[in-house]
């Protein structure tokens, strides 16, 4: 082993002895991460929320009850961008009316030409037939080639939800006080304590609404939205790109010292051939490893200094709180992307092949992966076909981790495909590999 690490040493040796070697592992990796992770909502506050543009959905209310203007409190808390018009608009004409009358003709007008996103008709009786236990159909059109109409039916199905469940919470116990003997209550005391459980079960639901796909980010900082992670998000994908930029060249390297006749001279010596290759690839290994070391803690320690300095504003990076975990993703990461450049390197026959084919893929695949932007903002197609990469897979178990706060346990299955890819990319390139 002490020959393996000689041999890596030496590689090392070389390799900072290039003049420019500190701008690409250290000033070009922390700028770019930095620019990117101001972009990605780095300048947010914890605990508000990014200003964002009015979502407009237009409601037909045919019943006007109590209960119909309960259900629309509730769909507004939903989510605050919600504006239903035209309940409402006002002086600054929110809901784009221009002082039209509003009626469904005009609603399926606005539907039609996306100025509303959607179109929620409640209909006469809503209230009348929920007192009474009796099932209610709520119209619900969308405007398929708007931006948003899947998250705003989400929340209207949430809110149908809980609006339904405090209903039931009311009749269950309407039903218990009815048939409790010796609680002396007459009828209307009975509706007074029937209406409260439906009012306290409402705020209990309120307060923990069913699941729908967003993920908020709280005061506490259990979660953050993963599209606008900020530092969080550029900080991992970043570094995780640059291991690459770190890697990557020791396939360059390999193919120049074959053509120097270095490898076949070292072939000679009293070593292994395992020792030799081992040794090339523990010193690109080390550097990935560097690299990683580099970002993370260049990131944590210098990013919120410029930031107070030169914004005058506090922002927090946060990279979960298992940090084996987060190690583990390290290595096995960059000893997955060790094993491929071996692997890319039987397949090459010259330097200038070299440099091409891993600049391309670096280029390629740290997109792909999710390095750049989040893989929850692409399509699913481009979310499936991301995780040929192996920077989806640990930029997988970085979001588990510093986002919603996993664990060892949670980040197995991202870090197992890692180690199982290493494994076969050894493998293949230990077997097709020449010295000569």
């Amino acid at each position: 082993m002490k020959t393996v690490w000689d041999i890596a040493l030496n590689d090392l040796r070389m390799i900072f002895r290039q003049k420019d070697i500190w701008i690409n592992i250290l000033i070009l990796p922390l700028v770019i991460a930095f620019f990117i992770g101001f972009a990605n909502g780095a300048g947010v506050q914890p605990g508000t929320v990014p200003d964002a543009p009015d979502i407009l959905l237009d409601v037909i209310d045919n019943d006007g009850s109590a209960l119909s203007s309960q259900f629309l409190d509730a769909l507004r808390a939903a989510n605050v961008n919600f504006v239903l018009c035209p309940l409402d608009n006002d002086a600054a004409d929110r809901c784009q009316l221009d002082g039209a009358p509003f009626d469904a003709a005009l609603a399926e007008a606005r539907l039609r030409n996306q100025v509303a996103l959607a179109l929620l008709d409640i209909p006469a009786g809503f209230g009348a037939s929920l007192q009474s236990g009796q099932n209610v159909t709520l119209g619900y059109r969308s405007n398929e080639n708007a931006s948003a109409p899947s998250y705003i039916l989400q929340a209207v199905q949430a809110t149908v939800q809980q609006f339904s469940a405090a209903l039931v919470a009311e009749r269950v116990g309407r039903d218990a006080l009815a048939n409790t003997p010796g609680l002396g209550l007459d009828e209307a005391e009975q509706n007074a304590l029937a209406t409260d459980i439906r009012q306290r079960a409402s705020d209990l639901l309120t307060a923990q609404p069913p699941v729908v796909n967003e993920v908020v980010s709280t005061a506490g900082g259990d979660a953050v939205t993963p599209s606008s992670g900020g530092f969080s998000q550029s900080i991992p994908g970043m570094a995780t790109m640059y291991v690459m930029f770190a890697v990557f060249p020791v396939a360059v390297a390999l193919m120049a010292e074959r053509k120097q006749g270095t490898l076949q001279r070292m072939v000679t010596m009293p070593i292994a051939r395992w020792q030799i290759l081992g040794g090339k690839l523990l010193a690109r290994f080390i550097m990935g490893m560097l690299q990683y070391g580099i970002v993370f803690f260049g990131g944590l320690l210098l990013f919120p200094l410029i930031f107070n300095a030169f914004f005058g504003m506090n922002t927090q990076i946060s990279f979960g709180n298992d940090l084996p975990a987060l190690l583990l993703t390290m290595v096995v990461y960059t000893l997955c992307v060790t094993a491929l450049t071996l692997l890319l390197t039987t397949f090459l026959k010259n330097e200038a092949q070299a440099g091409a084919l891993t600049l391309l893929l670096t280029l390629t695949l740290a997109p792909l992966g999710g390095a750049w932007w989040p893989l929850e903002i692409v399509p699913d197609w481009m979310r499936t076909l991301g995780h040929i990469s192996p920077v989806a897979w640990a930029m997988n178990s970085y979001s588990e981790l510093i986002f919603f706060n996993g664990s060892l346990l949670t980040v197995l299955p991202f870090i197992g495909v890692l180690a199982a890819a290493a494994a076969v990319f050894f493998a293949i390139g230990v077997a097709r590999f020449r010295y000569e």
